[in-house]
């Protein structure tokens, strides 16, 4: 029987240490232990963070420290390998943890690495050269006084040049990490983001400006040809799944015209959940007039992004990859804007930037929302007119942020203060959670979501769990699977606690494997004990489906025992006033009148979860159950 210290494949090994304060690099083992208790990216990352930076720590402190990690199944024929980015965030003084996909991580793999940790800040800027292949390491901390102050196309371009080899893979920051900006991501494929909770800006703050990584160590696998077969498997469950087709034409933009036929679309600021025009910024209109391809990240077998230009107007010419249903919709429905190029133009800016496009798009709407409301005025905000789709506005205001000039500098920090600077007459509309700004879907209409948003352990955020099952109508499943036949329709309250943390775990399991959600996830191709037997052929494991459902489960109550120590209980697993006492008007159409109910669904949610009820924290039986009783105290 295969022993938990015995690896044959899945990861490189190692662990890369880089101290910014002496310049100096070293390469430590991966623990067999901690692979099999937390399996990988998102699971490593958050217990390095618990064990080694203290509570209380300042996201811009050269204390905090910034951990990359890849999976098992990162650089293997699995579609779409994955990597995160994690530390304390600088916005929302909570755990800080952002995903990317693309070619990052797979490269960071062949280079033979499972984690890079980068602590401590350099004196002067520098990036973070790693060029390995199987017989010898070349990892250097070199200048980079030359491209400070340059955008994420332009140091990714200026960095291949100087590396005179296209095959390296670039993780860049842009203007905004720079000038502080704190939420402020990590690019890397120029438009493939770690762009939540700050990222960017932790690593403007080290004064690191890239990571360029170059890989030829090929991933070992314990069972090739039971590994292929399983991946032939994968490959034909997503070709045949009823989602293939428009994924692959329209990837996540066809949440724009799904969300609103359902009355759940964010529009002018959560105030209505229909845009009068939506056909007109939607997937399908992006796909007619301006799409030129598919295009996929690396090993993927469903291809949802897209390469695009415009080819007419005033932002003719402007090609890029992209972009996903949150930038669209943040910088359309949100703001009320009806321009499907405008839209793109200001993706492609926050892009360029290095800015995340949920934050971005909540700050704008926020003000908008504002000025229409008269708390505040034009004067304020450096002369800007604020009314709805104000185009000129937009890219306006994600110049501003980006450089902290004038009013841009009071939005540079978050909405949620924003609205502290702002006066306490603008706080019940910040729409935020625990500091981190909700994506662009209405959750009065999509209750296990808005559940899913109330709870996530980096703060408002849809991607902790994706409970997409909410939204099947299958009462008999819904019984099945969670006890209750509500559970499968969105806009019913009872289940859904369950529902949630089922999907927090599925949604760990992708993140810790790193692979993309889009098919683990929301086509769930990869159960617990499929997962498990691919774990087997990967690594060599004896691991069955409870075994890895629990290391899961340890992630999501690690991460709570984090945030825990920064104070958060379980009046901070809340929703904006918003969405818990302001019925979607009647132009929602059939979401019109919805409210959550938040109590309810979270007394079902931490009795699920085996967390108290008073506190929101997890039980001492629960800890133990999952190995972490002696971490109690810390997190408390």
């Amino acid at each position: 029987m295969t022993t938990s210290r015995e690896i044959r494949g899945g990861y490189a090994g190692r662990v890369l240490r880089v101290d910014l304060d002496r310049g100096a690099v070293t390469t430590e083992a991966l623990d067999p232990d901690l692979a099999r208790q937390y399996i990988g990216g998102r699971g490593f990352n958050v217990r390095r963070l618990f064990d080694e930076v203290a509570a209380g720590t300042d996201g811009l402190s050269p204390d905090n420290k910034l951990i990359f990690g890849v999976g098992p199944l990162t650089g293997t024929l699995f579609p779409g390998s994955r990597f995160n980015v994690s530390a304390m965030s600088p916005q929302t003084g909570i755990l800080g943890d952002s995903n990317a996909g693309g070619f990052f991580g797979q490269e960071l793999k062949f280079a033979g690495y499972d984690q890079v940790i980068i602590e401590g800040r350099s004196r002067e800027p520098v990036y973070l050269y790693i060029d390995n292949d199987e017989s010898s390491d070349r990892v250097e901390l070199r200048p980079a006084g030359n491209l400070w102050g340059r955008d994420v196309w332009e140091t990714t371009a200026a960095l291949l040049e100087e590396l005179g080899d296209s095959r390296f893979q670039v993780a860049t920051i842009g203007q905004g990490a720079e000038n502080g900006v704190r939420f402020a991501g990590i690019f890397s494929n120029l438009v493939r983001p770690c762009a939540r909770t700050g990222m960017g800006t932790v690593m403007a703050g080290k004064n690191l400006k890239a990571v360029a990584v170059r890989g030829r160590r090929p991933v070992k696998i314990a069972d090739p040809v039971r590994y292929r077969e399983l991946t032939a498997k994968m490959d034909s469950a997503i070709r045949d799944h009823d989602e293939y087709g428009i994924r692959v034409r329209l990837g996540t933009t066809k949440l724009v015209t799904a969300l609103n036929d359902l009355g759940a679309l964010a529009t002018r600021h959560f105030q209505t959940g229909r845009f009068e025009a939506a056909s007109r910024v939607s997937g399908e209109r992006l796909e007619e007039l301006y799409k030129l391809k598919s295009k996929g990240c690396g090993g993927c077998t469903i291809p949802c992004s897209r390469y695009f230009r415009i080819t007419d107007g005033p932002y003719e010419g402007l090609a890029s990859e992209g972009p996903e249903f949150e930038g669209l919709a943040g910088f359309a429905s949100r703001v009320g804007n009806d321009d499907l190029a405008a839209s793109l133009k200001a993706v492609d800016l926050c892009n360029r930037y290095g800015l995340d496009v949920i934050s971005t798009s909540e700050v704008i709407s926020f003000v908008m929302e504002l000025y229409q409301r008269g708390l505040i005025t034009q004067d304020r905000v450096d002369g800007l007119d604020l009314s709805w789709g104000n185009v000129e506005t937009i890219f306006a205001l994600i110049e501003k942020i980006a450089h902290r000039e004038g009013f841009g500098d009071l939005l540079a920090d978050g909405v949620r203060e924003a609205a502290r600077r702002l006066g306490p007459e603008t706080e019940d509309l910040a729409i935020h959670v625990k500091g981190l700004e909700l994506f662009q879907a209405d959750p009065r209409g999509i209750k296990a979501y808005a559940l899913g948003n109330a709870v996530a352990s980096r703060g408002g955020d849809h991607l902790r769990s994706e409970p997409w099952f909410e939204l099947s109508e299958d009462a008999e499943e819904g019984l099945r699977r969670f006890g209750a036949a509500e559970s499968a329709f969105r806009l019913e309250h009872k289940g859904k606690g369950r529902v949630v943390k089922y999907f927090e775990e599925i949604a760990a399991l992708s993140d810790c494997v790193e692979v993309c959600k889009n098919t683990v996830v929301n086509m769930e191709v990869l159960p617990f004990d499929v997962a498990a037997e691919m774990l087997e052929a990967v690594v060599g494991w004896d691991m069955g489906s409870e075994e890895l459902h629990a290391a899961c489960e340890r992630v999501v109550n690690l991460e709570r025992l984090f945030i825990a120590r920064e104070g958060i209980t379980r009046k901070d697993d809340t929703l904006p006033r918003r969405f818990l006492e302001e019925p979607l008007p009647p132009d929602s159409g059939p979401s019109a009148g919805s409210v959550v109910q938040i109590e309810g669904m979270l007394d079902e949610y931490y009795e699920a979860r085996g967390w108290s009820q008073e506190t929101g924290l997890p039980t001492d039986k629960t800890l133990e159950r999952l190995g972490l009783a002696g971490d109690r105290e810390e997190g408390k």
